[in-house]
């Protein structure tokens, strides 16, 4: 891995470090980072997905190769993790659900918005935000209904009537402020509205602070995550979300959709991102697979500082000598 390389992916990792530091230090306490990471989902991150979106020029390029390489990706290796977790270690089917999230839900506005910035810079944001346009809602949705399905399965609950959990997701999906940010870009575009003067130099303003105040409060909140009992499974969970879904995404995306390089290897490093914070929101709204779901965002996000590096090193090589 070259010293170039290194010189781009390190400095995110230090930033998320530096929050963890003064988090566990108790140089700020967590209610900032708590705070931090308000502001930068409710507003900056926002803020600068609108930005981009905006504005944002496709050419010629349709998004559908993109977004199907990158799903392949999310259901072949959530089916692996499944897998694991039920028949390997014999966990119910709730705990089964929360091992294909710990796997396959990537941490594509925390960690992917600032490590594609800093390594494919603005042209990089396109593809990115391509992504991100689909996965919340997309995950949102199959990830609802599988915890329902999961609940039901363990027989902790009955599955609601289909119009109520249409309803739920809808309201979920309508309140998100990530959701809101690209249907107003989108409804921006369709007007054909310019984004210049003042409204474009106080969004840029607003989106400058965004990929390093989140970098520090995702640091900051890796305090309350840590390294938990029973490694083995989010040990495995991990080498799935940082080795296996990331390969599946490149070969699907140079080899099956022969999609651009770059955005190939944007959805190859976004597939790389440590493991979602969204993991352990939903082990805990079910009451089970804590321990695991914490693990593979500590350890995902630990790992991701060297294997980040090396995907990119990979795809460089691969860009380079024309594969």
């Amino acid at each position: 891995m070259s010293y170039e390389i290194l010189a781009i992916v390190v400095p995110v990792f230090i930033l998320i470090g530096l929050g963890y530091g003064v988090a566990r230090t108790g140089l700020l306490s967590q209610a900032v980072g708590e705070a931090l990471g308000q502001y930068v989902y409710v507003i900056a991150i926002p803020v600068l997905i609108f930005r981009t979106l905006a504005v944002l020029e496709l050419g010629d390029e349709s998004p559908w190769g993109l977004w199907i390489s990158y799903f392949i990706g999310v259901a072949v290796t959530w089916g692996l993790a499944n897998l694991i977790i039920r028949k390997g270690f014999g966990r119910d089917a709730r705990a089964g659900v929360v091992g294909g999230i710990s796997a396959a839900f990537a941490n594509t506005v925390m960690v992917g918005l600032p490590l594609v910035s800093s390594i494919y810079g603005e042209d990089g944001l396109v593809p990115l935000l391509i992504i991100i346009s689909v996965h919340m809602p997309v995950m949102t949705v199959v990830i609802s209904i599988l915890m329902e399905r999961a609940a039901a399965v363990d027989g902790i609950s009955t599955p609601p009537p289909i119009g109520e959990m249409v309803l739920k997701i809808g309201r979920n999906l309508a309140t998100n402020p990530i959701i809101i940010a690209i249907a107003c870009a989108l409804i921006w575009r369709s007007f054909s509205l310019p984004v210049s003067g003042i409204l474009q130099n106080v969004l840029d303003r607003i989106a400058a602070t965004a990929l390093p105040v989140a970098l520090l409060s995702l640091g900051m909140s890796m305090v309350i995550y840590g390294i938990r009992g029973n490694i083995l499974p989010g040990l495995q969970l991990s080498c799935l979300k940082i080795a296996i879904m990331p390969t599946i995404v490149f070969l699907a995306g140079a080899y099956l959709f022969h999609l651009p390089p770059l955005w190939t290897a944007v959805a190859t490093v976004t597939a790389a991102c440590p493991t979602g914070i969204n993991a352990y929101i939903f082990a805990n709204r079910y009451g089970t697979g804590h321990a695991m779901s914490a693990n593979s965002i500590t350890l995902t996000t630990l790992a991701a500082v060297l294997t980040s590096g090396i995907w990119v090193a990979i795809l460089t090589y691969w860009q380079s000598a024309g594969l």
